[in-house]
This record gives structure tokens, sequence and C-alpha cells, in this order.
């Protein structure tokens, strides 16, 4: 008989340590560490030449048949594409964001997409009455779905195997447990090996599981990292619960893009797509105001206009501060060191308040440009040119780099009514006139700023 095994795992992040510890050394949470024991993993000897748990043998690469493999369509476009064109049958995808946000309003309008197929959702929070409830103000109409309320994993695989759905639905992973295993539900322990089992289920049975999940106050997936390495897609949903506006993205995706992104409007009747970001990130934009500059990102193929917004005003304190919201922060601390060194901007005794309207976050260096423009233009309380989108990266030493996808940016801009387009003039060789809007090559972040403001 194998001998049992007892590590301690800390039920914050997951990492596991032979004794046991006061303080986790990797998310520095105090009486993290709980006991666990396992058996080890029977040697391959012991094994044979099988799996244990399918019984099939290896094969050589060119004796494996490929067929087509078609994905399921939810008509939702917006998750369509976030999930890079469907729901791949025998795959995991793992739903997170926090308490509030949307995410089981989404997976109950999934399913009215997704009607004529047989549905399974699995309710651990919430009674079968809350449920209908929910599907009714939502106008859920699915004739092949069925509800489940139970926590015991053991009976959920169970009903699963026996139903064969196209799609179920966990929600959420946090209540699972099973009984197997010492641990009570939501701990690291009992969210692992729950996805675990609804993995090997995925892929045994071609069903295709969604879990949703919750999300600690740091923003992270709550239970241990190893479980968003389980599963096949990671979905993020974000947005603040006071805000309209919901953002989906892909932080994992083995079967399509990580960079595509889905806007919802939080409504009465549940989330409604958001076809064109662009003029809903802009509707509230504020004319005549300084510290105000457009500007164009890139979420995967879809180009967006933003808003970048800055305020600088005299510090009270006698460190000034230095904040970003949906700006990389150290970012926002490269660029203000080079608007000090290249423009000889003094902004050592000035608070400087970076802000992407909407609630986006933004990754793409292409913004670099705009937000800089806006630091300047709110220093020098000068309003920046309306009409004018700008899209440039800036290096260290105040040159403006070329970006990524141009031509779909300054097409996105012309459909809005911009009448100028500030980029970088290495990108201006390259490409042709846009109809009417009419476009500006620079080469210096003096330059770009004198151009747009």
């Amino acid at each position: 008989m194998a001998k049992q095994r007892v590590r301690y795992v800390c039920q914050s992040c997951g990492a596991s340590s032979p004794r046991w510890l006061g303080r986790c050394p990797a998310c520095d949470v105090w009486d993290s560490y709980v006991e666990e024991v396992s058996a080890p993993a029977p040697s391959a000897a012991a094994r044979g030449a099988r799996s244990p748990a399918t019984g099939a043998a290896s094969m050589r690469l060119e004796e494996v048949v490929v067929g087509e493999e078609p994905r399921i369509v939810t008509g939702i476009t917006e998750f369509d594409r976030v999930l890079g064109g469907g729901i791949m049958a025998g795959s995991i995808v793992l739903v997170g964001g926090d308490p509030g946000v949307g995410k089981s309003t989404l997976m109950a309008q999934m399913c009215t997409g997704l009607a004529g197929r047989s549905i399974l959702y699995v309710t651990g929070e919430e009674s079968l009455r809350q449920i209908r409830l929910r599907a009714d103000r939502l106008g859920v109409q699915a004739d092949g779905l069925r509800l489940l309320a139970e926590t015991n994993l053991d009976l959920i695989t169970g009903m699963i195997r026996e139903a064969v759905p196209d799609v179920a639905i966990i929600d959420s992973i946090q209540t699972a447990y099973r009984p197997d295993v010492e641990s009570a539900p939501g701990s690291v322990a009992q969210v692992r090996e729950c996805t675990a089992v609804l993995m090997q289920l995925a892929k045994s049975t071609g069903v295709a599981i969604f879990v949703v999940g919750h999300v600690t106050k740091e923003g992270a997936i709550a239970g241990p990292k190893v479980m968003e390495h389980m599963v096949d897609t990671v979905l993020q949903f974000e947005g603040e619960r006071t805000h309209l506006y919901r953002i989906l993205r892909a932080t994992k995706n083995r079967y399509g893009s990580t960079n595509e992104i889905g806007v919802f409007e939080m409504g009465e009747r549940g989330l409604a797509e958001v076809t064109n970001p662009s003029s809903v990130f802009l509707s509230e934009r504020s004319y005549g105001a300084s510290g105000s500059v457009v500007t164009a990102t890139l979420e995967g193929t879809r180009p967006i206009l933003v808003e970048a917004q800055a305020l600088v005003t005299s510090t009270s304190y006698g460190v000034p501060q230095r904040s970003a919201t949906g700006f990389d922060y150290k970012r926002l601390q490269m660029l203000l060191a080079v608007l000090e060194k290249r423009l000889g901007l003094g902004l050592g005794q000035y608070d400087v308040f970076v802000n992407i309207a909407g609630g986006v976050r933004v990754d793409d260096p292409a913004v670099d440009l705009a937000v800089a423009a806006a630091i300047v233009s709110s220093f020098r309380d000068i309003p920046a040119d309306s009409r004018t989108v700008m899209v440039g990266e800036i290096g260290l030493g105040g040159e403006i780099r070329a970006v990524a996808q141009i031509d779909q940016r300054i097409a996105e801009a012309a459909k809005l009514g911009f009448e100028t387009f500030v980029l970088p003039a290495s990108n201006l060789r390259r490409i042709m006139k846009h109809g009417d809007i009419s476009l500006r090559g620079v080469s210096t972040v003096a330059e770009g700023i004198d151009g747009g403001i």
C-alpha cells in the first residue's frame, strides 16, 4: 500500500510546504496553511502500459484522427468573439469576476442563444425559484434548459454523465465540494480537486462546461493558480457595479485569441451588446476642457477610440502624488520623466492624475502620446483640439515610435468624424490617405504635442 504524504497548502494562493508556516512566503498571508493528506501516484511499473483512468494506450501522431471541430454559437456576438468563434465541445471555461458584476446574468442569457440544445444549469448559491425569477426577468427562453440545485460534485458529475448535455454550467465552483476531500467548500484543496474532476469529465464526454468563479479582493480568481492552468479558457468579467458598462476579456484561450474583448451594457433587462464601443466611451466627453485627448487603441482586432484624461495640480504634500486609472502606473512614471527631461516641464511640485475614461484598461503603448499630450494640456491649462486623435509610442529619448495596425485605427477615427490624426512619421510613410481625415506625422514628443494642442 502506498504511503500517505502530508503537506501544508496555503488557502490563499495555493503554495505548498512540507511543514506548517505561520506566514505564507508567496502571498504574505498569515495563518493560511492547512494540512492535506494525499497518497503518491503509483509508479509506472504499477500502472502498466495503459492509463488507469481511461485505459487508453499511446498512439503515433499519424494515427490520431482529426475531424472537423464545429463550434456552438451562443448568438451573443460579443461573447462568441471572445471565445474565438463560439463554444468548443469538450472544453472547460472558467468565468471570473467581482460579485454582482453580471456573471450569472451572462450565463443565463447565453442559454437563450443556445435554444434547441440541451443545457444543465447547476446552482449552488441560489434556489431553483430564484433562478426562475431571474430567467423571467431576463426573458430567457430555452426549452432544453434543466436546473439542478446541488453542491455535491459526485451527484453533479453523475447527472452530467446521465444526461450528457451539450453545455453544463456550474455556478459557482466555490460552493462545490467532494465528500472524500477533508476541506471546507471553497478551500484551495476543494477547488483544485473539483476542477480536476470537471476537466476529466469534459474531455471524456465532450460536454462543454462553464465554471463560474469568484475573485479575491486583489482581483485574482479565488483558488490556486493551478486552477487556471487546468481549464481551457479563462474569461474575466470586469466592471464596477455602479457603472453601466462591462468588459469581457480572455486571459487564457486554447481555442482562440486572448486579445479580443466584448463590451456589454448592464440594464434592467440584463446585458446588452455594445457593437460600437468607441462611440460609447466618447459619448460623455467634455469639449473645451484641458487635459482631455482622444486616442485609438487596439483590443485584439478591434480598434477602439478612448479618451485619455489628465489632471495636473499643485501638490499639498512634500511628495507629489502620481495616480493612474486604466493605465500602467510605471509607464506613467516613465512618461513624466521624459516630459521633464525632453520638454523641460517642472512637474516635481505637482500632483498628476491620469484616467482612461469609460472604465477600460489600456495596455497598448500606442496611447503614450495621447497621455503625454493630456498631461501637458492640463499643466498649461490649454484645451487640446477636440477633433484630433493622437497615436504613438514614446521612447526614452523623446522619439515617437511606430505602432501596429495603424490603418484600422485611422479608419475608426474617420468613421466617427474626426478631422486630424496625429501618428508616428515612420507610419505615415507606409500608408495612403484615408478619406477626408488629415494625417500628420511626428517624430518627437514635442512635435506630437504641438500637433494636438
